[in-house]
């Protein structure tokens, strides 16, 4: 049974993805104990899991696109699921509208993503269509998203001294070295954000002294994302959207810095190669606070214009996990958006 205090011990672990049930248990006003059990039973039911990836604007290699796959009816599923498999695609979704599945697609440059569309996705029986869009700038993302269960003192208490550090995002050579040094701990952070070190070490093969002190230096630098995702049943399956946005460059700023403070915004960025400028994807409780949203903004910015609206009728995949029907986690397939990288 999902209660509040699950709902808490998820938007904590939001705020603070690894961090002891000691330094949650004062601001959840519970013994570590029983926030340990808690999780326990909430990850072995598949309704909640810590993850992380890569931030390629932070990595200073890499890039994120959008692609919108229309495929025959009686092939959507099937499509979502052989997509979902493939270690460059974090994310896959069913969705209404123009398109029947969305992907989030991983690569190194834009080269790899126009090759993995054509050779990959174009591949699949039961593609019909795509259209692909490149996240040009990523102005928030799902690890800052929150359930609003905690208040501001119990945020504050958890997240005190969190938040990483100005880093000089290195040049292109340089990044590569670093992706590839630590490809391994990422993928292995990537099944569970939460993995102590000593598991850690094990995985990787690295002594547990320079594991600590790798995801240190990860996180602090921003270039290691960590996050915690639920299932339906604890957000009370909530509605998720994609907009798509035409927003007049003068306005382009004013626009994006009101959607980012929006608490239903879950991501936003400028994207490039679409009708729209603007990619924004909306938690909601019904549909019709979508509908308010688009007010708000229509009546703050009049120029700016809706493009196309994708509700998400099923998530396939999130951000390298597999989820069941019901959005439970099922298995993981970890991202590898560097898998033909080289330094030659």
């Amino acid at each position: 049974m999902i209660d509040e205090l699950d709902l808490a011990l998820v938007d904590a672990l939001r705020v603070a993805p690894r961090a002891p049930w000691s330094r949650l248990a004062g601001p959840l006003g519970v013994d570590p104990a029983t926030l340990s059990r808690r999780w326990a039973r909430l990850t072995s039911d598949g309704d909640a899991w810590v993850t992380s990836y890569p931030s390629a604007e932070r990595m200073g290699v890499g890039l994120t696109a959008l692609v919108a796959v229309d495929c025959r009816a009686d092939a959507v599923l099937a499509v979502a699921q052989t997509l979902a498999a493939d270690p460059q695609t974090p994310t896959v979704e069913v969705v209404t509208g123009e398109a029947d599945v969305m992907l989030t697609v991983a690569a190194l440059e834009p080269g790899q993503v126009t090759a993995y569309v054509l050779d990959r996705i174009g591949k699949v029986p039961g593609v019909l269509r795509t259209r692909t869009a490149f996240v040009e700038r990523t102005l928030r993302e799902g690890s800052r998203w929150r359930e609003g269960a905690l208040d501001r003192s119990q945020q504050e208490a958890i997240g005190a001294g969190l938040g990483p550090s100005v880093e000089t995002v290195p040049a292109r050579g340089g990044a590569l070295r670093r992706a590839l040094d630590d490809r391994a701990l990422l993928q292995a952070l990537g099944a569970d954000g939460r993995m102590p070190f000593a598991e850690l070490a094990e995985r990787t093969g690295l002594p547990a002294t320079t594991v600590r002190r790798r995801v240190e230096e990860l996180r602090r630098s921003g270039r290691l994302v960590l996050r915690c995702d639920a299932s339906p049943r604890l957000n009370g399956h909530s509605v998720s959207t994609w907009l798509w946005l035409d927003v007049p460059v003068r306005e382009l700023d004013a626009a994006t810095h009101w959607l980012v403070e929006l608490p239903a915004v879950r991501m936003c960025g400028v994207v490039a190669g679409a009708t729209a400028n603007v990619v924004v994807a909306v938690m909601t409780h019904q549909v019709a606070d979508g509908r308010r949203i688009e007010a708000q903004l229509g009546s703050l910015f009049p120029a700016a214009r809706v493009t196309a609206r994708q509700v998400i009728l099923r998530t396939t995949k999130l951000v390298g996990h597999l989820l069941d029907a019901e959005g439970r986690r099922i298995g993981h397939v970890p991202l590898d958006p560097w898998q033909n990288l080289s330094l030659a």
